[in-house]
């Protein structure tokens, strides 16, 4: 995620460069939600193998700060983030963890502050065309598209992309390998976020080559994307 490709942007009393896009990582950033801080590490190695390096571990349980630090310092093919970012306090904890990129499920000015102070990538998240005008405005380029398909799914994302195509989405929320190329297919869509190669299952049995499999998979939706896709 790169707000924007190395382009300046700037909110009121700040301005920032974003050196990388996540976005452009994989097709598919996978949302873990870490119960065992134990599992962090050959977790995030199973979809390094796989193909998926950037990685989104949700703030939804006493561990994930953990996990964050744990997968940041043993698995150097990954590119760690944090999500479900609610607060500036989050911010620098995330960021002190190791965290390389931040996920919120939505925005206010003050955590938008706290993300632009980070220095280190962000995706806010939007779900109408007023959200994503406002942070066009404070020169964010690049969000999260939540609840997705609750919100609207293809049609609305398709829908933005004529008034405003310098805005670039991550959805995520009810995609699965079913729907995921439908959203890679639209010229606006960089990635998308799921869980459906992280199976709850596979984690419980630590079945680690079982989610390395599906990863794989949800790699080859590249594939999908760059040849166009069946939406355009």
């Amino acid at each position: 995620m790169r707000n924007a490709d190395c382009t300046l942007c700037s909110t009121p009393g700040s301005m920032f460069v974003m050196p990388i896009s996540v976005l452009d990582l994989a097709p598919v950033v996978p949302v873990v939600v870490i119960e065992d801080a134990g599992d962090a590490v050959p977790l995030a190695r199973a979809l390094v193998a796989g193909g998926l390096p950037a990685i989104e571990v949700t703030l939804r349980t006493p561990v994930a700060l953990d996990a964050i630090r744990a997968i940041a310092g043993a698995v150097p093919g990954a590119v760690v983030g944090a999500g479900t970012v609610l607060t500036p306090e989050q911010v620098t904890e995330c960021v002190a963890a190791g965290a390389r990129f931040l996920v919120s499920p939505g925005w206010t000015d003050g955590l938008l502050t706290a993300m632009v102070a980070s220095g280190v990538p962000f995706l806010p998240g939007v779900s109408t065309a007023s959200e994503v005008v406002a942070l066009l405005e404070r020169g964010v380029r690049e969000m999260k598209f939540f609840p997705a398909q609750a919100a609207g799914g293809t049609a609305y994302l398709k829908s933005l992309a004529g008034p405003l195509p310098q805005a670039r989405f991550c959805p995520t929320g009810g995609i699965g390998p079913d729907n995921a190329p439908d959203y890679l297919a639209l010229p606006n869509v960089g990635c998308v976020g799921g869980t459906w190669m992280i199976p709850a299952d596979a984690v419980a049995t630590r079945d680690w080559d079982r989610v390395e499999s599906l990863a794989r998979a949800a790699a080859g939706l590249r594939s999908v994307r760059d040849a166009g896709g069946t939406c355009r």
